[in-house]
């Protein structure tokens, strides 16, 4: 029940209807707040309780000093949830477990029901197994369905079982399309206690890119599925208020630039600027200048630079896209009244204030990929083949050959001492004369390989480094994006008159995020052009970027492993980390789904798209991108006569029906779920048996070994089982002894609800590099249970210590849990019997996540690291200090201690990451499921 002691209850009345609200404006300082700010301040207007949301609170986030560092801890209470399949299999998988075991501690199982809404979007599981035919879409969702049937059920079940939960089917989009075109209220209307509220429609997601709703000026972001789970049970998000950067746009993109430009452009920007667990918030003049669906691709990418949202204001901007996308007239309206009546309305002519300043003028964007490891390094395209040339050489392990020359780039050199700050124009060709100097910065030679391949139908070529082996029109980042889709398409139409086409070599696939583009691009009459280059519809779903590529191109893997070569993958999406894309392509790019089909037309990264040809037509004549690039004048065209709100109202008009695979799965009916003893896909969860009512006390660890040691930029991908399984691998070896065929692993992601598989994929990597077991790649570690410390598994030396009753550390550098907010990396950590991670700092999300499965984060101190501490991961380890969390207290730091085998000791005090006091319940109570579950079965 609401306190209301600032006397902030009003009335709303729009178009004959009356909402209740809670004004912004009758807190003192409010007027000078960032929108981020005065959304959260709402929050916490609406909810004060005065016990966990106090007046005080209020007043602090009012008198907000934008200088002073993170240190007031406030609760926020998001308006719903949002999950995808992937991460959301596993919490449902969680919710039901509790509900058998609150019943076991004497409580109600009816009260783990979500008490916000909770909203599940099926797009994770579709894999691009068929491509380049027709019929692609409709075989991949057959052989979707075949190996998700478990899954598919048990989400059924929850939908019916569990109140408030939604569930989109498969083959619809993904969850971050659909939220932005349909879930998204932007102004939540819902009745409390018998009156009509509004409010600002706020989330937390089961997946990083939540942020993409941020385009809407909607606050959300990505928590681990296990915050997902406690926010859905009432439960809230405990937060420091957070620094927040205003980013000033002015300008305009120019002709030639894209969407995917800009987005890589800020990327990069706000990754040097260093705003991990910061919000950004967009203003200035500028922001009438970027459509709606730009600002969704920008707040999209905010996981990729690393603040927690990167959020537009409300503008005319909003009102027109909830319009495009059909949202209700009287949602509209209410969205217009409220953003103005509560001075959350952009007006370019105040500007708030913020903690830091950042600026960018949209006409200096040039053309520009990110790669090959990490969506912050950006290339300019002009740029590429030398920064390709310089990367390969890393990822070959070759020397250069100094007396290659031959593909020297004479455009790059021209411009490096262009004064046009825009640099070239993809549509001109600059003939300009490369300089003379051999030494040029941009004179790289070339690594070069030459494996002969012979496809099944004859065709024959020759594969080198760099070849592009997949071309993929993939993920939410750039999807829902119809500037740029229809440019692809345009730029597909314009190849095939040109008697262009992919080269034989490159996986092609188009995963749109929803149905709505398909519907453009049939009644453009453009499809026919995408499918006569390969680029057939193989789903909706996220696919390429989050690993489901599916296979090469037999022969080409072979010709990839035989030769040891360092291919390529072209993608429209947000993420390029190793190993992420396809286990046999070494380097990954990030660029505009325009160029992932310029890329599968050249069929290489190592060319200067400027300067050299794509291929040749019928007549033999070079191609060149400038040839085949549409204008905007285009592009525009064919937006405003091909797009309607019709589109939307019609596709979602009955989202969560499903089509007729989904409305025949057999569904078990009952309030709590019966387990299949033999399902390899979902497991009762382990986390709460033989759980006490009351917490015992923590202790401090001795005695622990350490599991890995590892560098920087470890992300969740390389913690968290993510992508194929290996027959060969522990998770492989259980899916084997349990009657599964190989053809039947399917991917970890779609095995998430069940932890035995989970666990022994968890640390698997194959790009992951354990620097306790020098020379190996991928899930490996040394057994000190063992004379001599031998090479083994991850888990089958977790299951040893185990046995032997040692507690695990694992040892880590900088941005230690990057990447996408996937509560396995920390489930798994945990059930591996890692009691402590030591890195030298973290990203928010994984943090937290470890907190919340009772896993204790320490950080090295300021300046210091394994390395400069002499640490090999060989030592014994011991942390004191735990002990003082019972009293209510978290130090500062803790005692580490680590002797070495010859018996010398390293001491250090560790920083203690548990930062707010909700973080140090969680953790005195196992975590953060087991702090709720014990609640619930008091109530």
């Amino acid at each position: 029940m609401s306190v209301n002691s600032f006397g902030a209850k009003a009335s709303l009345d729009v178009n004959g209807t009356s909402y209740e609200y809670f004004r912004i404006g009758a807190v003192a300082g409010s007027e000078k707040l960032p929108f981020s700010l005065k959304v959260l301040l709402e929050n916490l207007l609406r909810t004060e309780d005065g016990a966990n949301i106090t007046r005080e609170d209020i007043e602090f986030l009012g008198a907000w000093d934008p200088s002073a560092e993170p240190d007031h801890e406030i609760q926020f209470t998001p308006a719903r949830v949002i999950m995808q399949d992937f991460t959301g299999v596993p919490c449902v998988v969680d919710l039901a477990t509790m509900r058998e075991a609150v019943a076991q501690l004497g409580g109600d199982a009816s009260k783990v029901n979500p008490l916000s809404p909770a909203e599940m979007v099926i797009d994770h599981s579709v894999i691009a197994e068929v491509f380049g035919i027709a019929g692609a879409f409709e075989a991949n969702t057959d052989i979707e369905y075949q190996r998700n049937r478990e899954r598919y059920q048990f989400l059924r079940w929850g939908q019916k079982a569990f109140d408030d939960f939604k569930v989109v089917p498969p083959g619809t989009g993904i969850v971050h399309q659909v939220n932005i075109e349909h879930l998204a209220r932007v102004v939540f209307p819902r009745t409390v206690d018998g009156v009509l509220q509004a409010y600002p429609d706020t989330c937390v997601g089961t997946d990083s890119h939540t942020t993409m709703v941020n385009g809407l000026g909607v606050v959300g972001w990505g928590v681990g599925g296990i915050e997902a789970e406690a926010a859905m049970l009432g439960q809230p998000v405990s937060m420091l208020v957070p620094r927040v950067v205003g980013f000033k746009l002015t300008g305009k993109l120019t002709e030639g630039t894209t969407a995917t430009d800009l987005v890589l452009t800020i990327t990069e920007m706000l990754r040097e600027h260093k705003v991990v667990g910061k919000f950004v918030e967009f203003y200035g003049d500028g922001v009438a200048q970027v459509p709606l669906a730009n600002r969704a691709t920008i707040g999209n990418m905010s996981p990729e630079y690393g603040s927690t949202i990167a959020i537009f204001p409300i503008d005319d901007k909003t009102i027109d896209y909830m319009r495009l996308t059909g949202r209700d007239e009287q949602q509209i309206a209410l969205v217009e009244s409220y953003a103005k009546a509560q001075g959350l309305w952009h007006d370019p002519a105040v500007e708030p204030q913020y903690s830091e300043y950042i600026e960018l003028d949209l006409s200096t964007v040039v053309p520009s990929i990110a790669g090959p490891k990490r969506p912050q390094d950006r290339i300019r395209l002009d740029e590429s083949k030398p920064a390709f040339r310089e990367a390969v050489a890393g990822f070959v392990g070759a020397p250069h050959d100094a007396d290659d020359y031959s593909g020297y780039d004479r455009a790059v050199a021209a411009t490096m001492g262009a004064s046009d700050p825009t640099g070239p124009d993809p549509t001109i060709r600059d003939d300009s004369p490369a300089p003379a100097d051999p030494t040029h910065h941009h004179m790289v030679p070339r690594v070069h390989a030459a494996a002969p391949v012979t496809l099944a139908d004859g065709t024959s070529f020759e594969l080198d480094h760099g070849a592009v082996t997949i071309a993929s029109i993939t993920s939410c980042t750039n999807t829902s994006n119809p500037s740029v889709m229809i440019g692809a398409a345009l730029v597909a139409k314009k190849a095939v008159e040109r008697g262009l086409t992919r080269k034989p070599w490159v996986k092609t696939s188009l995963a749109p995020g929803s149905q709505v583009v398909t519907d453009y691009y049939d009644r453009s009459g453009l499809t026919q052009y995408l499918d006569a280059i390969g680029f057939n519809l193989v789903g909706y779903g996220c696919v390429t970027c989050i690993g489901n590529s599916g296979p090469l191109i037999p022969e080409v893997s072979e010709a990839v492993n035989a030769h040891d070569l360092a291919v390529s993958a072209v993608l429209s999406g947000n993420r390029n980390f190793e190993g992420r894309i396809n286990p046999d392509v070494k380097m990954n790019y990030l660029a505009s789904p325009m160029l992932v089909i310029v890329y599968a037309l050249a069929g290489t990264m190592d060319i200067d798209l400027f300067s050299e040809p794509i291929g040749q037509d019928a007549d033999g004549n070079d191609v060149f991108m400038r040839d085949i690039w549409p204008t905007e004048a285009e592009i525009d065209e064919v937006i405003n006569s091909s797009i309607s709100a019709e589109m939307f109202v019609s596709r979602y008009a009955d989202v969560f029906a499903g089509d007729e695979r989904w409305r025949s799965l057999p569904t078990p009916d009952g309030e709590t779920f019966d387990w299949d003893p033999d399902s390899t896909y979902v497991r009762k969860a382990p986390y709460f048996d033989d759980m006490p009512a009351e917490p015992a006390p923590v202790g401090d660890v001795s005695g622990a070994r350490v599991l890995l040691k590892l560098g920087d930029s470890v992300t969740t991908d390389h913690i968290s089982p993510a992508g194929s399984i290996k027959a060969d691998s522990p998770a492989g070896l259980y899916l084997t002894e349990h009657g599964v065929d190989r053809k039947d692993f399917n991917s970890y992601g779609s095995r998430r609800g069940n932890h035995e598989v989970m666990i022994r994929g968890t640390f698997a990597n194959i790009r992951l590099r354990n620097q306790i077991a020098p020379g190996t790649e991928g899930g490996f570690t040394r057994d000190f249970t063992v004379d001599g410390g031998p090479v083994t598994t991850v888990y089958d030396a977790a299951v040893n210590y185990a046995s032997a009753g040692v507690p695990l550390v694992v040892l880590a550098g900088k941005e230690y849990g990057s990447g996408s907010s996937r509560d396995w990396a920390a489930k798994g950590t945990a059930l591996l019997g890692v009691r402590v991670v030591i890195a030298e700092s973290y990203e928010r999300i994984h943090r937290s996540n470890l907190i919340g499965m009772g896993v204790l984060p320490l950080q090295f101190p300021e300046g210091q690291s394994a390395e400069s501490l002499g640490l090999t991961g060989e030592e014994t380890f011991s942390v004191t200090g735990i002990t003082e969390l019972n009293d209510g207290v978290t130090p500062q730091t803790m005692r580490v201690s680590a002797v070495k085998p010859d018996g010398a000791e390293v001491t250090f005090d560790a920083v203690v990451r548990i930062d707010t006091p909700g973080e140090r319940s969680y953790y005195l109570n196992g975590g953060i499921m087991q702090y709720v579950l014990r609640n619930l079965a008091k109530a």
